[in-house]
């Protein structure tokens, strides 16, 4: 190849590459529009049609901050829309800070996008969602994609003001919504211990209450302004009506008369699985919703009171009553046989298994993890467990545990209640109350056996429960997993 030729192949190549590296914000360049030689600011403020938000920007100092040299995009609303403004954000100048703020996002978002619809978090700290090309929270772009030197803005028909969040709007009802008030009283009071140790390193601020309240906590954060939340909030007859059907299942006593534990866990468990982790306007709404903690229940449209609310990180609809079954509302306890809180043997001895049996409903791949010790060298070899969330009930005790080895023999029993004593000498486990009988486990049985009945007077903690090896230093376990299934009182 002649060297002429050379530097023709090379100016070729080179000239590709410059065009495959070119950006949509480059095809802007030298197109005509004159706002790509001035700062987002001098583009709105000059722009007849958006001037008053301009006037908005110079009374906040957002002016400055448009002039910089950041990438920004602007949703600004038109002259007629800022003048639909309420005054009591226009004259208080923290809430018009706030108001600028809620229509500006750093870097820029054209309106064609590769995502239909995405969450931007604007400088407010609030979430707006885009969707599609057209649709920027509440408001409609008008004119679309003016580009500046420094950033986009969007022409809307409608100002943007922040909205509450759910925790800010619940906060809003108190003194007037029975379920509200319960919820902040949350904060005061822990429903778990490890609650009452976030309340204590809890940092004073406006997020506080996301780490000492103890629904925020445990259920879902609704202070939380980068996801979406649907909050089903009760009128005060039907949350009452809710409550009372499970006070005879959490009976819990106090130390203090002037506090009434019943009630206060009764409430919980009631507003426990009236939230869901996504905003469903109302018709989208599923017939059936199933809450994080596993409790299913029919939504019924004809009990919601007036519009759903829409709010920047979801939505609430104020509901006459959530009728839920009470079948339905007392789940199931289960506890994996590999999640033991502790053991009296030798700890080489257990031996935690990922294995594949016959397919079935509950186990579609085959796949399933348990605790086996094979060789316990001890008699009555004992693995610990404990859960919480105990309804004051009776159950119905099953065990899944598989025996696939046929060189020991396997014999249990289940202990319930009592507890350790670390100086015994022998068998550490004191005080047992409900010790059911020893069971041989067939070999290669992989059904749920159930074991017997336990009945809880008070609600709350399980108390320890005792996996116990047989009486031979032969004497094999194993389990899968434990199950408590409550009963329904007459």
């Amino acid at each position: 190849m002649t060297l002429l030729k050379y530097i023709k192949l090379l100016f070729f190549i080179l000239t590709i590459g410059l065009v495959a590296c070119s950006s949509p914000w480059d095809d802007k360049e030298d197109n005509g529009d004159a706002n790509l030689n001035v700062t987002l600011n001098e583009a709105i403020s000059t722009t007849p049609e958006t001037a008053e938000f301009g006037k908005l920007l110079a009374q906040t100092g957002y002016d400055k901050i448009l002039a910089a040299s950041k990438t920004y995009t602007v949703f600004v609303p038109t002259n007629e829309a800022v003048k639909a403004v309420s005054t009591i954000i226009l004259n208080n100048p923290e809430a018009l800070k706030k108001f600028v703020e809620n229509h500006i996002t750093l870097t820029s978002f054209s309106s064609v996008r590769n995502t239909n619809e995405e969450r931007i978090k604007m400088l407010s700290n609030k979430y707006l969602t885009f969707k599609g090309s057209t649709t920027i929270g509440d408001a409609t772009i008008v004119t679309a994609d003016h580009y500046a030197a420094n950033g986009v803005f969007h022409i809307v028909n409608k100002a943007l003001a922040p909205k509450l969040n759910i925790w800010e709007y619940v906060t809003t009802q108190a003194g007037t919504s029975a379920m509200s008030d319960y919820l902040l009283s949350l904060k005061a009071f822990s429903i778990y211990d490890a609650d009452a140790v976030a309340k204590s390193t809890a940092v004073p601020g406006f997020l506080a209450d996301s780490l000492s309240n103890s629904y925020l906590k445990n259920v879902y954060n609704l202070n939380n302004e980068k996801n979406s939340y649907t909050l089903f909030l009760m009128e005060n007859d039907g949350f009452d009506a809710e409550v009372t059907k499970m006070k005879p299942y959490l009976i819990k006593t106090s130390n203090n008369p002037a506090v009434d534990s019943t009630a206060i866990y009764s409430k919980y468990f009631t507003v426990r699985d009236m939230v869901f982790p996504k905003a469903y306007t109302k018709e989208a709404l599923p017939a059936t919703l199933t809450s994080r903690f596993g409790v299913e229940y029919n939504v019924d449209k004809t009990q919601i009171v007036g519009e759903p609310i829409v709010l920047s990180n979801g939505i609430v609809y104020i509901m006459k009553k959530v009728d839920v079954q009470l079948e339905k509302r007392l789940v199931t306890t289960k506890i994996e046989g590999e999640k033991n809180i502790g053991y009296w043997g030798v700890r080489s001895r257990m031996l935690y298994r990922d294995k594949k049996g016959p397919i079935s409903p509950l186990y579609p791949d085959g796949l399933y993890n348990d605790l086996m010790v094979e060789l316990p060298a001890l008699a009555k070899f004992t693995i610990f467990y404990n859960t919480q969330d105990m309804y004051s009930t009776k159950y119905k005790v099953y065990w899944r545990a598989i025996n696939d080895r046929t060189a020991n023999l396997f014999e249990q029993q289940l202990g319930i209640g009592g507890k350790i004593n670390p100086t015994a000498t022998g068998f550490p486990v004191e005080n047992i109350t409900t010790l059911f009988p020893i069971v041989v486990v067939p070999l290669n049985n992989y059904e749920e056996v159930e074991i017997g009945e336990v009945t809880y007077s008070a609600a709350g903690n399980s108390g320890l429960i005792s996996l116990i090896g047989g009486t031979k230093s032969t004497s094999a376990l194993t389990l899968d997993y434990l199950k408590f299934v409550p009963v329904l009182k007459n």
